[in-house]
């Protein structure tokens, strides 16, 4: 079974203790959280309309614009006008670490490699005011047509979208960061009581997901600039689609990672093998994830 797989896994790279979590944290249902969208509103805005809605909710303590909803379903929070203007996003608290990690900065050039729906895009977008030069690429048409929607109803009109697999971008193209939130197998995502598992998630997957997340690392390490950085990041626990893809590009003379400084108060987080990068534990309210940040430095000689 493919439960019994996940957890043989799991036992082969954690201590008892954190396996125990991880697996608790996978039974659990996770509570609704949104973004609060500043291209369009305020936090002191959208915290009035859930009052006046009778939805209760709760602050994040590492995010200014992020609110938990403890009454309320997605299917309750998308009949909001608030929602429906694009003044909210639905997005898990863990999807939300990776742009603040990234700190995108106003004129600076921003590949997100694989950006559909657009939750992290236009988050980048927010949190640069508008203001970076963000390129967003999607293979899928379907997903792309997705992900133009989500910008334009989520205000964010700096923003270039390529239909493009990025591992086949040119490398004539330079940024100076990159956002790579690779494709995985979700098993920081899943619900390991689902009878429906197998669907969802298998050692195949991984497999084939290790493939991707090292080609769009090594096509990433191609076209950022010296001096420039990488947001790795994935919605897995497992090492062989984190710290071993990393690893790769470590092994790498002109790279290095550079430690994760946010604010991780309330972040239930679980050791790593490489130092300075986080793994944050699923629970009822973050799903599992991983995000590591990676800096182009002069080739040593």
């Amino acid at each position: 079974m493919v439960v019994d797989f996940l957890e043989r896994t799991l036992e082969n790279q954690y201590e008892k203790r954190d396996v125990d979590l991880i697996l608790e944290g996978l039974r659990r249902r996770r509570k609704t959280t949104v973004r609060v969208n500043t291209l369009k509103s305020s936090m002191s805005e959208i915290k009035k309309v859930f009052e006046n809605e009778g939805i209760l909710f709760k602050d994040v303590e590492w995010n200014d614009f992020a609110l938990i909803i403890e009454n309320a379903d997605e299917s309750r929070i998308r009949k909001l006008e608030v929602y429906e203007s694009g003044k909210i996003y639905m997005q898990s608290l863990s999807s939300m670490i990776p742009p603040v990690i990234l700190n995108p900065q106003a004129n600076e050039s921003i590949l997100d490699m694989a950006a559909a729906p657009g939750g992290k895009t236009t988050e980048t977008a927010c949190l640069s005011n508008n203001q970076a030069m963000i390129t967003a690429c999607e293979k899928n048409k379907i997903r792309c047509d997705k992900l133009k929607y989500n910008l334009e109803k989520q205000g964010a009109n700096r923003i270039t979208i390529m239909q493009e697999d990025a591992r086949k971008l040119s490398d004539f193209f330079m940024f100076d960061k990159i956002m790579l939130d690779a494709p995985c197998s979700g098993s920081g995502t899943i619900n390991i009581t689902d009878s429906n598992l197998e669907k969802y998630f298998s050692k195949e997957l991984c497999t084939r997901a290790v493939k991707t997340q090292k080609e769009l690392l090594e096509k990433a390490a191609k076209i950022v600039k010296t001096g420039g950085e990488i947001v790795y990041s994935t919605c897995s626990v497992l090492k062989d689609e984190n710290e071993k893809v990393i690893q790769t590009i470590l092994n790498k003379s002109n790279f290095e990672i550079v430690p994760i400084d946010m604010d991780l108060t309330g972040i239930p987080a679980i050791p790593t093998t490489i130092e300075g990068t986080l793994c944050v534990c699923p629970t009822e309210l973050y799903e599992g994830f991983y995000v590591a940040k990676l800096k182009k430095i002069n080739k040593k000689r």
